[in-house]
């Protein structure tokens, strides 16, 4: 990923907090076919201590994805993490009409999180993890639905079919693009029209612009 230095995040606080917020990953793997993408909500347990680990990420595929047996071959992977995202209007810079000299652009936030795939097929770890990720999915539901809610053979012939990998992290990379580069009046007007805007994520990528220290 292309890092210019004023772009860099690399606060774990802040990197495990957008990975906790922001659980629906992109799974990248290199399989016999090539570069593979594959789309899942994953689980985040944060290092306990400073150490070589940087967390373990734990999620699960169907059993009639091949990333699984691919991944015994060869187990590095990459899991993309994207945080808010939102279009910026050169109409947004106030020095825009003063000397029409900006273009559009994109800011957003996201995390790399490197790694290498452990295959953990075995019944009690699905069920453990998909009873924890639904415990957190179902947090804010009326009424959360519980694995207890359907018949016991109907759950186990689900957990069947579903096998469970684990990826001990050992990189996380971090890119918040916040128009760091930009004059504090430029960034400052854009961030308060993102701010202005009906749309979460616009208003969080607003309110990130005006948290994020300058480039200069």
């Amino acid at each position: 990923m292309y890092m210019p230095a004023h772009f860099e995040e690399n606060r774990p606080e802040v990197l495990h907090r957008l990975i906790a917020e922001q659980p629906f990953g992109a799974l990248i793997t290199n399989g016999p076919n090539g570069l593979d993408a594959n789309h899942v909500p994953f689980e985040f347990e944060v290092p306990s201590a400073a150490g070589e680990t940087h967390g373990i990420l734990r999620a699960h595929v169907a059993r009639a994805n091949p990333v699984w047996q691919e991944a015994a071959a060869n187990p590095e992977a990459l899991v993309i993490f994207q945080g808010p995202a939102a279009y910026i209007s050169p109409n947004w810079y106030p020095s825009k009409h003063e000397a029409h000299r900006q273009v559009p652009t994109y800011n957003y936030m996201v995390v790399h999180a490197h790694g290498r795939i452990v295959v953990r097929d075995d019944e009690s770890f699905v069920r453990g993890l998909v009873a924890r990720l639904t415990r957190k999915m179902e947090a804010g539901e009326p009424v959360p639905w519980k694995m207890g809610d359907a018949p016991a053979d109907f759950i186990s012939q689900m957990l069947g079919a579903i096998v469970g990998i684990e990826i001990e992290v050992t990189r996380l990379v971090g890119k918040w693009k916040l128009g760091q580069n930009k004059a504090a009046d430029d960034r400052r007007g854009a961030a308060e029209t993102l701010l202005a805007r009906s749309s979460d994520d616009q208003q969080a990528v607003g309110q990130a612009m005006l948290n994020a220290p300058p480039a200069f």
